[in-house]
């Protein structure tokens, strides 16, 4: 099976409101919604499960039967932490009877405008190699900032990748990844692709994500960014 495994475990402090950000409704919708139906829609995505941040899980269950979202299989309990909140993903996963080789895509609840193409590419790079990592090359100039101040970083912009998720790897990959890692005292990993470059696997393949993609609603000025973005129509004269 593919299966979508989104994180809606965090409570949104930086986005100062008084629920969290992922059941925030943008244009009457909860952004948890726009993110399930992007996997809802995909022919590929056999199953989608949540992890949840406690205590809001019948409320996740209240919107996706009332948007249809027939895909969300399982809603877990997310945890203290990013990395906590995926292990008890993919333990749950597991204790639900799901194969060590089905293919799990990681994604950021509060990253809405993922789209068909890179679900696509993503399932079809991790089938090839064994893992898929979605970013961008940089445009930008990388510079590194210590006690306020700025310096340069001896790294060509063209080998650096801004990633956005979905992260993708089988079921089995990831298990032995979090194992090695509790092992080795590794905790509290920003994404699943540096805990799996930390515990030593250096093959984890691109795959090309998008500028809107890349949106993850963090502070107030993101949903004015968002908004923008599902309103606007592209140039009928452009290729």
């Amino acid at each position: 099976m593919n299966i979508a495994l989104l994180t809606a475990g965090g409570t949104g402090n930086r986005m100062g409101q008084d629920i969290p950000k992922q059941f925030m409704c943008i244009d009457n919708k909860p952004v948890i919604i726009f993110t399930l139906q992007a996997f809802q829609y995909h022919p590929e995505i056999d199953a989608i499960a949540v992890a949840c941040l406690p205590g809001w899980n019948v409320i996740l269950q209240a919107y996706a039967n009332q948007y249809n979202i027939t895909k969300l299989k399982w809603i877990f309990d997310g945890g203290n932490s990013n990395q906590e909140s995926i292990y008890n993903g993919i333990s749950g996963l597991k204790e639900a009877g799901c194969s060590d080789d089905d293919i799990i895509l990681i994604q950021d609840g509060v990253r809405p405008l993922v789209d068909a193409r890179i679900i696509t590419d993503n399932i079809m790079v991790c089938k090839k190699y064994g893992y898929a990592v979605t970013g961008l090359l940089c445009k930008e100039a990388i510079m590194e900032v210590n006690d306020g101040k700025v310096t340069n970083i001896d790294i060509p912009r063209e080998r650096l990748v801004r990633t956005q998720t979905p992260h993708t790897y089988s079921l089995g990959t990831l298990l032995n990844a979090h194992k090695i890692a509790k092992e080795k005292g590794i905790t509290n990993t920003v994404a699943s692709c540096t805990l799996v470059s930390m515990i030593g696997i250096n093959e984890q393949h691109l795959v090309e994500g998008s500028e809107k993609n890349g949106l993850k609603l963090t502070r107030p000025q993101d949903v004015d960014l968002f908004k923008a973005m599902i309103h606007s129509e592209p140039e009928s004269w452009m290729k």
